[in-house]
């Protein structure tokens, strides 16, 4: 089995880029790029804030524009999941289930996925009227009153997106502060189909084959009340993608990988970019920076190894 001196796991803003940097250092990465790639800008429409792009670009085809990139410097991509890696001895193994390959160094820009509220209704109505992406789903939203759970900016983002589709958005919060930046706030305050409801969680939804109505707690009272709605957009944050990897790399209490110098992980050879080790920015113009840095310290960790 060949060896490569560099695999990168993952295939967001951050994995790409240290795709193209490794690419043109001659290291031939080989990316191995999930089956769902090219990270959460493939789940995004509009990206405004990616510099180099005034009126802006969608976010798949930003995404497709980075692939092109890495793969005209001769990266690799190879769109399987990795299920399992092995750390503990040179090379580094990882699986992806139907294969196993073998690497020099490792860059792992994983990424976070969306976390859900863990009601067995959500489950149910999920894709029936529960949704966790706006962009993706709040064209079959028109004319409709929605909700969206979640006090942080994603929340707001998601609320201000879907009042382009929607009659009315309530944004229901658990508490009476918010974690959304000060701009976000006061942008989505300022929106008229926007309502805030404080000291709110969600028990359960109901419907019959779609979601027609909502269980709304008060935390403060107690009090339950029914609200009728038709859909519900989940956004109370994110967990990284680190589920193969307990026990190979140090993790904090969140399960996000802990960096060391720069891009290092506690294994040397092993390096971290992107949203996998940033809860903090998540952005995609962050990842990417940091997608660069894992490059440029993975190249050199290379020539000092065989140096």
């Amino acid at each position: 089995m060949d060896t490569h001196k560099l695999i990168i796991i993952g295939s967001g803003p951050a994995g790409l880029t240290a795709g193209i940097y490794a690419a043109r250092a001659g290291l031939k990465p080989l990316v191995l790029a999930g089956l769902t790639f090219g990270g959460q800008l493939m789940l995004t429409t509009e990206v405004e804030n990616f510099p180099g792009f005034p009126d802006g670009i969608q976010g798949p085809d930003l995404m497709q524009s980075f692939i092109k990139q890495a793969e005209r410097f001769g990266a690799q991509l190879v769109y399987e999941d990795v299920v399992k890696v092995d750390f503990s001895q040179k090379p580094f193994t990882l699986s992806t289930g139907d294969h196993e390959y073998k690497a020099e160094s490792v860059i792992i820009t994983t990424g976070a996925s969306t976390m859900w509220l863990g009601i067995p209704s959500e489950e149910k109505f999920r894709g029936k009227g529960v949704s966790s992406c706006a962009t993706c789903d709040g064209f079959f939203f028109k004319d409709k009153e929605i909700i969206v759970v979640g006090g942080g900016d994603s929340a707001m983002e998601e609320a201000t997106y879907l009042t382009k589709f929607a009659k009315k958005v309530t944004i229901l919060n658990r508490s009476e502060n918010f974690r959304a930046s000060r701009i976000m706030f006061e942008r989505a305050q300022s929106n008229s189909k926007i309502e805030f409801q404080t000291n709110k969680v969600v028990e359960e939804f109901l419907g019959d084959n779609r979601l027609s109505a909502v269980k709304v707690r008060d935390t403060v009272s107690g009090e339950i009340k029914e609200l009728p709605i038709e859909g519900a957009f989940i956004a109370i944050g994110h967990k990284p993608n680190t589920e193969m990897l307990k026990g190979q790399v140090e993790l904090d209490e969140k399960s996000y990988i802990v960096p060391h110098e720069q891009t290092r992980t506690n294994i040397p050879g092993v390096f971290v970019a992107g949203d996998v080790r940033d809860f903090r920015y998540r952005q995609a113009v962050t990842a990417a920076g940091m997608g660069c840095m894992a490059a440029i310290d993975a190249e050199k960790y290379l020539e000092m190894d065989h140096g």
